[in-house]
């Protein structure tokens, strides 16, 4: 009875806001976007899975700096509704929707075949879009589905915009990947599907890993040209990544995730500060935590040599496509 007079007491109450309040104060990032000056006018941007979360708050930013925003997004009403939102929000008019799905790779071949021909200029690319929690899918190209989602598809698509980006220098290239990625493994039978567990997060860790290994690789392979390539993890964020999880597992999330996760806005800031602070002008093949530090990836995600061999890998997959 004593116990239960005590969390029923107004003063646990009390305490238990202020230590609400607390965490949230302490999940704000050390970089501040709206503190920082840098404008887009007359800037070319494309972000990935930009109608919902993470992505759709990296939008409106670079939308308020005046740049001209592609929302590369797989679904059209939702991706018109972000459209729409942002045009208001900001009263930038420069804002298109194009229609991708990153699991397909024809799809990803037509859309930035229409990039090539409509854009003259491709200054901030950031691949954001990600599946969680899928059960095991495989697409018609053959790969896994989260696989081809989370890096097959945003890979072909660097590759193939490339040389637009080579043109625009200096650029930058984005990757949201994940602090999970220090769970992943890396193993080639995975992108077929193979050899894989599908219980809660594993396979979306596999997939963040890849995501750094070959950006890394991607930076090395830029130097000189004047674009970087940099991976970033944004927090364990309240997002609509989690859908395909099972109830029990998302209830509990967005009940704790109330207090201690971060907010899609909050989570935006960490891939917003290495696509446009000034500080990191130059600064390639890194790896930034969502407080916008500098940290180091997984040992695996620094092994060059496994970088060479993951990346030719994933180009010889989708080069047959």
């Amino acid at each position: 009875m004593f116990f239960t007079d005590i969390f029923c007491h107004p003063l646990w109450a009390a305490l238990s806001a202020l230590l609400a309040l607390v965490v949230r104060l302490q999940r704000r990032a050390i970089w501040d976007p709206q503190a920082c000056s840098v404008r887009l006018r007359g800037k070319t941007a494309i972000v990935t899975g930009a109608n919902t979360g993470i992505g759709k708050f990296i939008a409106l930013d670079f939308a308020r700096r005046g740049a001209r925003v592609i929302l590369a997004c797989r679904s059209e009403p939702r991706g018109t509704a972000a459209l729409n939102e942002i045009k208001q929000a900001t009263g930038n008019a420069d804002i298109h929707l194009r229609i991708v799905d990153l699991s397909s790779m024809d799809s990803v071949r037509a859309f930035a075949k229409r990039i090539l021909e409509e854009e003259k200029a491709l200054h901030i690319l950031v691949n954001n879009a990600a599946v969680s929690g899928l059960p095991r899918q495989m697409t018609k190209d053959g790969f896994e589905a989260s696989f081809a989602t989370n890096h097959l598809g945003p890979f072909l698509l660097t590759n193939l915009l490339l040389d637009l980006v080579k043109r625009s220098a200096p650029a930058r290239i984005v990757t949201v990947s994940s602090l999970n990625h220090k769970r992943g493994k890396v193993d080639f039978s995975h992108f077929h599907g193979q050899n894989l567990v599908y219980c809660m997060d594993q396979v979306y860790n596999h997939t963040k890993l890849h995501n750094i290994i070959c950006t890394n690789e991607l930076a090395q392979r830029l130097q000189g040209t004047g674009v970087t390539a940099n991976s970033v993890h944004p927090g364990v964020v309240m997002t609509e990544v989690m859908r395909h999880y099972p109830f029990w597992v998302r209830y509990p999330f967005n009940l704790i995730g109330f207090f201690f996760f971060k907010s899609p806005e909050e989570g935006a800031v960490s891939p917003i500060y290495c696509a446009v602070s000034e500080e990191l002008e130059g600064v390639t093949g890194k790896y930034f935590d969502s407080d916008c530090a500098l940290v180091l990836p997984a040992p695996l995600a620094r092994d060059a040599a496994l970088a060479v061999k993951d990346f030719e890998f994933c180009e010889k997959l989708t080069s047959k496509l």
